[in-house]
């Protein structure tokens, strides 16, 4: 049995920080998820993706903004379940938890914190012939490695933030990158999308909107894709790999039969302090959902700054939480 204060369920980027936030208030924390290394999304699905909207970072790398929340973590030591799915939760007579994942480990905590992101989840794939048979040959859904598409033809397709950020990074590196889109305007941050239209206007890229794709061919390996736009008029494109970027289908597993209220595969919670209905348990990032939620990581540290202050009375009970300043070398420290 691994004893501990807090129990995180999420090794993403918010999980990570709530650590830290954690530990600010000396509390332990031991964190569990289905993947076999720590990052969430960030580091299963694009590692090497930029990431724009961190405050202090203009520009940093999914990888690198993992690596540096563990090292800001590292202080507070904190214990990992990885390759292993939550699948019970048992409630104790003093309100405490016992989590039993699917490889029978035990831990014993005071408070559960889900920070799943968006659960188990899959690409959205579009609906095409011969799909499957081009996957891994040709047709990815995330982009881990960019040197993998140095100097080759790519197509990418979507409209939202993913979509954008690729393109943009990969007018550098690809020979020719094509962002296709179904529509004229992006749901992506409009400063992207804007950066985007520049680098068409320039030259660099091709994007194709109000079209969708329509056929994939090639020899054992892709190397062409069919687009069909608003008049049925079909343009054929060179390609050596073709990315759809239609965001993920999230699945919440054995969390949706937890007696927690869901609304769309989504936690609902008190946004006091992000507590679910059920006592002691707390859901911060992308898995819980709000009036005006916003799916942005920074949008889940704060979640999780606020809702550590709340824990803590489940963890010491009988300490009031309060902060007392003193001077050290003219620098006010706790």
């Amino acid at each position: 049995m691994i004893t501990t204060d807090l129990c995180i369920i999420g090794a993403g980027p918010v999980g990570l920080f709530a650590v830290f936030e954690a530990g600010l208030l000396k509390m332990r924390c031991h964190l569990i998820d289905a993947l076999p290394q720590i990052g969430g999304q960030l580091s299963e699905i694009y590692p090497q993706k930029p990431i724009y909207d961190i405050p202090g970072y203009p520009e940093v790398k999914a990888q690198e903004l993992v690596d540096n929340l563990m090292e800001q973590a590292k202080p507070f030591k904190p214990t990992f379940t990885l390759g292993e799915r939550v699948d019970h939760l048992d409630k104790q007579e003093d309100g405490s938890f016992i989590v039993t994942t699917n490889e029978k480990t035990k831990v014993h905590a005071q408070v559960i914190i889900i920070a799943g992101g968006l659960g188990c989840f899959e690409p959205r794939k579009p609906v095409l012939d011969n799909l499957e048979k081009f996957e891994g040959k040709g047709i990815t859904y995330m982009v881990r490695d960019p040197e993998t598409f140095r100097d080759k033809k790519v197509i990418l397709a979507g409209g939202g933030d993913s979509a954008l950020d690729w393109t943009i990074f990969l007018a550098d590196v690809a020979e020719r990158v094509t962002l296709v889109h179904r529509n004229e305007t992006f749901r992506g941050a409009p400063d992207s999308a804007s950066k985007v239209f520049d680098l068409a206007n320039k030259g660099k890229i091709d994007l194709i909107l109000s079209s969708n794709l329509k056929e994939i061919g090639g020899n054992g390996r892709l190397n062409k894709v069919v687009l069909e736009d608003k008049n049925k008029e079909l343009t054929e494109l060179d390609a050596d790999y073709l990315i759809p970027l239609f965001g993920l289908s999230p699945k919440l597993g054995p969390i949706a039969d937890w007696g927690l209220s869901i609304d769309k595969n989504a936690i609902e919670v008190d946004t006091r302090d992000y507590s679910t209905g059920v006592e002691r348990i707390y859901a911060i990032g992308d898995i819980n959902t709000y009036p005006g939620k916003l799916k942005l990581i920074l949008c889940g540290f704060h979640e999780a700054a606020i809702m550590m202050h709340s824990a803590f009375k489940y963890v010491y009970p009988d300490q009031k939480l309060s902060f007392k300043y003193t001077t050290v070398n003219g620098v006010n420290a706790f």
